[in-house]
This record gives structure tokens, C-alpha cells and sequence, in this order.
């Protein structure tokens, strides 16, 4: 069931999601990850349901202009044609990326791409984000289901110790342009440091620290709490180099014992999606991501998604950098997100993807036949 407290914004249907609660220190305990009551996973499912039919192959080549469709069909029978160095099927489909040839000939035809496939994966700890690891540890393609063309690409990426968020696509177009630094995609991280932060250091940390490889800062720093010496913090940051959170806070002198990556841009870590496992996003959710990496003048996911006037932030001590950072595409300028009042991700799930995906499509199982999220593998 999805969680819809009475303090939190209520959902104005624009966006067809309800505001999911999410409590910062569910993420920080585990229990964020359990599974929600009366509600039985769906088994690992290990092949992804297939896209919509794609063409046959003698009406590709009719429309090419190489011949009616019944002349196609008999230079098939005949062995002349090829699909990929392979002989050619009557009924045979082809596929963006085939290559063809008649009689030896290579064929320029036209098949629309498919469209991009997006996996969120609660990445844990002691994996790497590599197809091939030299030192043979656990990876996180081994627990993904596997693409009947292609291959997964991660979105960024995250080291053998952090856990949280990873975005997987089979676009590397799309990949690319959630990287790209020209969009500023926004990353949030929950990070447990040994020690308190002064209020020195975390202006320090707004202002910018100098790394090897250049300069660097937070967007915002905000307390999480934490036990004793361990504390919790939520900080955002605007880039994805390597170990760059972790560095930053070592810079000045607080270790890093635990880091877990709970947005990046604007989809959040499912509600319940446990650790090592995957959900495949829906179409709306995919097209709500593509347009946070569109250039200017496209829409935005604040036009997508519009919020209901009034709504307010309670981010009580927060920290952010007094400086205009680079301008996000995906929600506009940082001017914008002030009078826009943009909600705070681990509150409500309105105007954000993610936070109520996974109960969304759980509450579909037995409405359709193909789930599309899967646990652990066994």
C-alpha cells in the first residue's frame, strides 16, 4: 500500500503518482528497503519482457525499393539474402542494427531504434560497476536480466563500498546526456562521517575544496543525525567524478564510513526496492527522465509534472552555497527552484520518479502478464 500521511502534500493527479512519505532515517536504518507489508515479491525474473514486434524482413526490403514482398520472400527461399552473416527465415524479423545483405550486397534500410529500457538497481556494497572486473568480484551486470539486443549501461557510476541509486539504460545516448556535466544533474547522497562537522567545515565544504583534479563543493548540506562519533548528513552535489563525496569530506578530515546515493536528477531510489534488486521503469517514468537531459527551451519535468501552489519545503538546517552553481536543466535555475518551492525528494514523490514506482507496479501483478522488477539473484 502506498504510505499517504496527513502532513505530507497531497497529489493533484498531474503526475499520476500519490506523495510517498519517505523518512531519512529509513534510508540510513535498512528499513527503507523492506518489503512492504502484505505485499509478496515478484519473482527474479531474468529476461526482460520483449519490446513491440519489430518488422519483417521482406517488407523492409519492399520498402526499400528492392522489390515487391512476394520477390523478397523468394530471394529468402533461394538463400540470398543474409541476416547478420546469417541466412535469412521467411518470417524472419530484423531489428535496429542488423546489417543485410542481398547477393553478397549490403542493404541500407530503415527500423526505428527502440526505445530506451531504464533499470533503477539498489546497488549494495562490495559491488562493482564493470562487464569485466580483472580481480573477478561480484558485479552488478550479473544480477540484472539480461537484453535480447545490447547491453546495459550504467548511468555514472558508483564504487565497490557505496551502495543506493544506480541508473542502468540500453541508450548510450540517453546514458551520455544524463552524465554530461553541460545538464548538472543533480546527485543526493545520504554519507556517515566519523565526527561532526563544524560549521566551519561545512561552509568550507559549500565553498569548495581543491582535490587533484580540481576544484570542488556540495550544492547543500543538511544534518541527518547519527549515534555517538557517527553522524549522518545529506548532501547533493552536482557532478560525478571519481570517489568525489568521499574525497571531499576526507580533504578535511572526517572519514567516510558508509555513503548511499539516494537521487540523481530527479528519480529517486524506490520505496522498497531492496538491496539487490532492480525495477524496470514504466514509459511515463522513462519519458519524465529523458526530459531532465533535454537542452534549452525543451520542456522541463517542472512543466511535466506541475506542483500545487503552496507547498512548502521544512528543510531546517540546511546549508547551501552562497555562489550560483551551474545551471540544472532539469528543474531550471536555482532562482527557479526557490519560487517554485521544489519539494524535498524524501517527503513527497510529487514532481519526482521512483519514489511509489515499485508499488505502483506491484499493485498491477495479476492485471497484466509481465512484471517488470525482480529480487536477488539465487
Amino acid at each position: 500500500m502506498t504510505e499517504q500521511p496527513t502532513d505530507a502534500p497531497a497529489d493533484d493527479g498531474s503526475n499520476g503518482v500519490v506523495a510517498n512519505f519517505i523518512r531519512f532515517e529509513d534510508v540510513v536504518s535498512g528499513r527503507f528497503d523492506q518489503d512492504e507489508a502484505q505485499v509478496q515479491a515478484a519473482p527474479l525474473k531474468r529476461v526482460l519482457p520483449p519490446q513491440p514486434e519489430s518488422p519483417k524482413l521482406h517488407k523492409v526490403l519492399a520498402q526499400a525499393g528492392m522489390g515487391s514482398r512476394l520477390e523478397m520472400e523468394q530471394l529468402i527461399m533461394e538463400g540470398r539474402i543474409t541476416v547478420n552473416n546469417e541466412p535469412a527465415h521467411i518470417g524472419q524479423r530484423v531489428q535496429f542494427g542488423d546489417h543485410v545483405k542481398v547477393n553478397g550486397k549490403p542493404i541500407r534500410f530503415k527500423v526505428a531504434p527502440p526505445p530506451p529500457r531504464v533499470i533503477a538497481y539498489h546497488k549494495p556494497a562490495g559491488e562493482v560497476v564493470s562487464h569485466d572486473d580483472p580481480q573477478n568480484r561480484p558485479t552488478v551486470f550479473r544480477k540484472l536480466p539480461r537484453l535480447v539486443q545490447g547491453k546495459w549501461q550504467s548511468v555514472g557510476r558508483l564504487d565497490l563500498n557505496t551502495e543506493g541509486l544506480l541508473l542502468l539504460t540500453s541508450s548510450g545516448e540517453l546514458a551520455n546526456r544524463l552524465m554530461h556535466p553541460r545538464f548538472g544533474l543533480e546527485r543526493e547522497y545520504a554519507v556517515r562521517v566519523l565526527g561532526a562537522l563544524s560549521p566551519e567545515e561545512k561552509q568550507k565544504l559549500l565553498d569548495g575544496v581543491r582535490l587533484d583534479d580540481g576544484m570542488a563543493q556540495f550544492g547543500s548540506i543538511e544534518e541527518g543525525g547519527g549515534e555517538g562519533s557517527n553522524c549522518w548528513y545529506r548532501v547533493t552535489i552536482s557532478e560525478g567524478r571519481n570517489r568525489e563525496v568521499r574525497r571531499m569530506l576526507e580533504s578535511i578530515g572526517h572519514a567516510v564510513s558508509r555513503l548511499i546515493r539516494i537521487r540523481y536528477g530527479s528519480m529517486v531510489l524506490p520505496r522498497g526496492l531492496k538491496r539487490g534488486a532492480w525495477l524496470e521503469l514504466d514509459d511515463a517514468d522513462i519519458r519524465m527522465l529523458t526530459q531532465a537531459a533535454l537542452p534549452d527551451g525543451a520542456v522541463r519535468i517542472a512543466d511535466v509534472a506541475p506542483r500545487k501552489p503552496g507547498n512548502k519545503i521544512g528543510r531546517s538546517r540546511t546549508l547551501r552555497r552562497k555562489t550560483n552553481p551551474p545551471r540544472n536543466d532539469a528543474f531550471g535555475s536555482r532562482s527557479e527552484l526557490s519560487s517554485a518551492k521544489q519539494p524535498d525528494p524524501l517527503k513527497t514523490s510529487l514532481g519526482y520518479i521512483g519514489a511509489d514506482s515499485l508499488t505502483r507496479q506491484r499493485q498491477q501483478v495479476g492485471k497484466r502478464p509481465n512484471q517488470r522488477y525482480g529480487g536477488r539473484q539465487r
